[in-house]
């Protein structure tokens, strides 16, 4: 008994392989090889990691210790078929291709060492406000539009410091031109007007601090990568439509797999109706239905070429785009950085009697590590962490 068994793969052409009538040699995915006998639909694997052969009619090539000359194969009168194959075959998610999570070995990440955008965001998810499918890479893109957003606030809260410096000095030299005690006279009177001059001078103190803050702390805030949105606009639209190609590319895959059944159908109705000579079919009518089933089997295998194309033309650009995005999320944050130790550096400077209420935040900002905080976003948002691979016939 033959339990029937799928093994994708191409067919191997040369007709110099001298195989017996009825039988054809394909190449697996995995570049084993593996013969069909397209009369009975048996199937031999020489060597296989997942199918169990019995001793029953059919054909296998020779042992490791007899190998032939390349090009040539050698076929010796044992027979095998193979049954409990266990192979399972590659899936397709939203058109990408994914090798299946149950035969799949551990991939080697892209960058290993790092938590790196590249190797976290193949799948898609469900967009949780409704049911279509948002991309990993959206993610990436929200994440760097909501960064730049962060930016601008963090522009927004220096400008409400710089509002309150200048009330503050406003108050202070206000209060310094105060007439109260003016009269007292002596060493005192001496001393008293010193207090109020220093109100003066802590009020030209404060002012510098908010010039400062404005034009080394809230302009390069505001004004670092204006275009931003526009940037991740083109990287969106991008990738994007490589995608919709991908899909395209599906599409002509599957119409052309529907086409083959249909051609393989009629072929096998058509042989049958002439085997019983329930037809008038000639034999001339078979073998034009041969031509058309291999014509559509040359169809799919053009097909699925075009869409490895796609999908391969596609994941190369989501590497490349991905790592410039974690290269411009790196440059923000220590942009921001930078600007926020420039900030304490001014608060040292304008208020040397009160660093401790700024030393916590000169702690905190030293700690800051962009390559840690990527790794803590993309554990709580990645996506998916398996690349995609070539699909089979």
């Amino acid at each position: 008994t033959t339990v029937s068994c799928q093994l994708p793969g191409r067919v191997l052409r040369d007709p110099s392989q001298g195989l017996p009538q009825g039988w054809l040699s394909y190449m697996s995915p995995q570049g084993r090889k593996y013969y069909v006998n397209t009369i009975t639909n048996g199937k031999y694997l020489p060597t296989h990691g997942h199918c169990r052969v019995s001793n029953v009619n059919g054909y296998h090539s020779g042992s490791p210790a007899h190998q032939p000359e390349p090009g040539h194969v050698t076929i010796r009168k044992t027979y095998y078929l193979i049954i409990n194959c266990y192979y399972l075959p590659p899936v397709q998610i939203n058109c990408v291709t994914f090798p299946h999570p149950d035969t799949m070995p551990e991939q080697q990440l892209l960058k290993p060492a790092e938590w790196s955008y590249c190797d976290y965001f193949w799948a898609d998810k469900k967009d949780p406000q409704g049911n279509s499918s948002v991309s990993g890479f959206e993610d990436l893109l929200q994440k760097q539009l909501k960064g730049k957003q962060m930016q601008k606030e963090m522009a927004e809260f220096i400008r409400e410091r710089i509002k309150i410096e200048e009330e503050y000095a406003k108050n202070l030299a206000k209060l310094s031109q105060n007439s109260l005690a003016s009269q007292e006279e002596g060493t005192l009177g001496e001393a008293w007007a010193q207090l109020k001059k220093s109100l003066s001078d802590e009020a030209e103190v404060h002012l510098k601090f908010s010039s400062k803050l404005q034009s080394e702390v809230e302009k390069p805030l505001l004004s670092f990568r204006e275009n931003f949105k526009k940037d991740m606009k083109k990287f969106d639209h991008h990738i994007a439509d490589l995608r919709k190609q991908l899909a395209s590319r599906y599409a002509s895959v599957e119409k052309a797999r529907k086409a083959l059944v249909e051609r393989q159908k009629d072929l096998e109705v058509k042989t049958q109706q002439l085997e019983i000579k329930l037809s008038n079919k000639t034999e001339e009518d078979i073998k034009k239905a041969r031509r058309k089933s291999t014509q559509a089997g040359d169809d799919l295998m053009r097909c699925v070429d075009l869409y490895n194309q796609a999908q391969s033309k596609w994941f190369e650009e989501m590497v490349t785009t991905t790592l410039e995005l974690e290269r411009l999320e790196v440059e923000r944050v220590e942009m921001i950085r930078q600007h926020l130790c420039q900030y304490t550096q001014l608060r040292h400077e304008t208020d040397m009697f009160n660093q401790s209420t700024v030393e916590p935040v000169d702690q905190l900002l030293q700690k800051v590590d962009p390559a840690k905080d990527r790794e803590l976003w993309v554990k709580e948002h990645k996506t998916g962490d398996i690349r995609p691979i070539n699909m089979d016939i």
